[in-house]
């Protein structure tokens, strides 16, 4: 890679992502509208298993409805969210079975063609579901319950009641599960780049910054806009970017 090594993402394979994402928009838009399709009956169960979960209602804590289309929002939103992640999911798939195609096509050179194929993908796969089922643990046991407690104590010390919109309380709570989910994919997608030679070790060590800034900023677009989410969100996504480098260091060949 002899163009813009000083540069995180050089810019040959900058263009190679590009235009490889060009050509599958379509492919996108239709997974996003089979998630969008597919989860808005089932956002349906998952607002009415959350309104049971008495793990996301604090005491004390009542759930109101300010208006009649609240159902009807919620699982628009729900269903949306789903199409991202499924999105977010293809896109991870596809680069696991064609990374190492896409980086010969930025670069107009025949590759050695290790990395990718099945073997790319049965890893990305296993991958993506290790780091998806612990987002979706973390968020349930950890992050959820924790804000969820710390918004009712802090109104409750203030001498106000806690009466939460509905919209709002299931909001909160299906955003911080699928920041959680889909985040945790950061490493994964970081650890892929760097197998197939998109981007170096010596670039990330050189832009270290700002692949912190980049997963706290990815952070703060998926989680709830306060700085307590973003910290949580944020802080494991650091973590396992962190493992991941570490992890490419141990067992890279080069």
């Amino acid at each position: 890679m002899d163009e813009g090594t000083g540069d995180l993402l050089p810019r040959a394979a900058l263009r190679g992502l590009i235009e490889h994402m060009r050509g599958r928009l379509y492919l996108l838009v239709a997974v996003f509208l089979v998630g969008f399709v597919g989860g808005y009956p089932a956002a349906a169960e998952i607002i009415e298993w959350l309104i049971a979960n008495d793990g996301y209602l604090p005491d004390g804590v009542h759930i109101i409805i300010l208006q009649p289309m609240e159902a009807v929002l919620l699982r628009l939103r729900i269903a949306a969210n789903i199409g991202i992640a499924c999105i977010v999911l293809t896109i991870l798939i596809d680069f696991g079975w064609n990374g190492r195609r896409i980086l010969s096509e930025a670069y107009r050179k025949k590759f050695v063609p290790t990395g990718g194929g099945v073997g790319g993908l049965l890893f990305v796969l296993l991958s993506m579901t290790a780091l998806a089922a612990a987002g979706a643990a973390y968020s349930d046991g950890i992050l959820i319950p924790m804000l969820l407690e710390y918004l009712s104590e802090d109104a409750a010390a203030s001498g106000l009641e806690s009466t939460w919109q509905l919209q709002a309380w299931i909001g909160f709570i299906v955003g911080l599960f699928f920041a959680s989910v889909v985040g945790f994919q950061v490493p994964l997608a970081v650890l892929l780049m760097l197998r197939y030679d998109i981007i170096e070790r010596t670039s990330i060590a050189n832009n270290r910054e700002i692949m912190w800034f980049s997963a706290l900023a990815f952070g703060a677009l998926l989680s709830p806009p306060d700085p307590l989410s973003l910290f949580l969100v944020g802080g494991p996504v650091l973590i396992l970017l962190e493992a991941a480098l570490i992890l490419d260091r141990l067992t890279s060949r080069g």
